[in-house]
């Protein structure tokens, strides 16, 4: 039960991750790539049916570790206290602009909100994991610094691909100009993470991925760019939680860290029962939402 409520978590922070991971990106991106109120509003529509979605991942993340491993919650989250709570004055400054940026006349504080309420998550969220694996500064910064540049990557395909018109030509640009960044940060952070043969191979992978998106994007295949990216970030969690997975706290196991079994199994009752209405209601909102966002008129 353990060892299965781990990688249940593993899965809720990679699906969160990649999630949000384009929301950021599109979020850093829009006033950037945008020529004109129209075209600002067609780069936000392309997550405006999804983002507030995409953050339950955060919160099902959360309260998993918090009822299937409390000892890691709480050291998690009493030691980097700080960056979290900078992490949620992001998202909920992302989140007011992007709710009143339509009721608003001057849209110019909305627009600075979501740009700074979706690059601080990204870059913080990072660094976290980073300093939990190494417990060094250097190594905090580089994985903020890869995590933010790896959003802006995931973000800018991501509007390549559900856009058209000009928006979708300079996303793609953008998107080239990004991984010119994200490859090489990219493998300075990845050659870091080793967690036995499978964490380096998921490492070397992560790496192989953002190579192929650029190569992709180059190509004009948005489609396949879009899973590249979305591969790198999963291949990436996975070697991040194998590196966790003896001791996810310095001095602290996970048999430790972990509730008690009868706790485990009702969570694993629960989990069952709710998880997959949760999946099948996602997919079914962005099969609803799949079709590229015109500019409006």
């Amino acid at each position: 039960m353990i060892d299965l409520w781990f990688v249940i978590i593993a899965f809720l922070w990679t699906g969160y991750f990649v999630l949000e991971g384009f929301d950021f990106g599109v979020g850093m991106l829009a006033p950037f790539v945008s020529r004109g109120a129209g075209e600002q509003r067609q780069a936000l529509q392309t997550i405006g049916p999804v983002w507030d979605g995409n953050e339950v991942w955060l919160i099902t993340a959360v309260g998993s570790m918090f009822a299937a491993f409390p000892a890691w919650y709480a050291g998690m989250f009493s030691s980097f206290y700080l960056p979290v709570a900078l992490v949620l004055v992001g998202l909920i400054v992302r989140g007011v602009g992007l709710e009143w940026r339509g009721k608003v006349t001057n849209t110019f504080w909305c627009d600075a909100g979501i740009v700074a309420g979706s690059a601080l998550p990204a870059f913080l969220w990072g660094a976290v994991f980073a300093d939990m694996l190494f417990a060094s500064g250097l190594a905090a910064l580089l994985g903020g610094v890869f995590s933010l540049a790896v959003s802006v990557l995931h973000g800018a395909v991501f509007l390549a691909l559900r856009t058209e018109g000009p928006l979708r030509r300079r996303a793609r640009t953008a998107a080239l100009a990004a991984s010119g960044l994200v490859v090489p940060v990219g493998v300075l952070a990845l050659s870091r993470l080793g967690g036995g043969v499978a964490g380096t191979a998921a490492a070397l992978a992560a790496a192989t991925a953002l190579a192929g998106a650029a190569a992709l994007i180059w190509r004009r295949r948005e489609g396949w760019a879009f899973a590249a990216t979305a591969g790198a970030i999963v291949l990436t969690s996975v070697a991040v939680f194998l590196e966790l997975a003896p001791m996810p706290l310095p001095g602290l196991t996970l048999a430790e860290a972990a509730s008690g079994p009868y706790t485990l199994t009702m969570l694993s009752w629960i989990g069952l029962i709710t998880l997959p209405f949760v999946l099948l209601y996602q997919g079914w909102t962005y099969w609803v939402f799949r079709k590229r966002v015109l500019v409006p008129a």
